[in-house]
């Protein structure tokens, strides 16, 4: 590894040419009609982000009613 390019390093040369399959595969006409749409990418994140969201929310209420329910003085 050079310590002037650390873009030499070999982890990072294999990571680039792992991408730059995976990117080339993407964009072949061969396999267009594969995986989900940028619209379904969409909805699955937003389904995911809104489970996050909501069990964030039940484990701070948990955390809230646990620490009101704690006597102090």
């Amino acid at each position: 590894m050079s310590p002037l390019n650390p873009l030499n390093d070999p982890s990072v040369v294999y990571l680039r040419a792992m991408l730059g399959t995976r990117l080339a595969r993407l964009r072949s006409s061969t396999e267009r009609g594969r995986g989900a749409s940028a619209i379904e990418w969409a909805i699955i994140t937003a389904i995911l982000a809104l489970i996050a969201i909501t069990i964030g929310a039940v484990i701070q209420k948990k955390i809230t009613d646990k620490a009101d329910s704690i006597k102090t003085g």
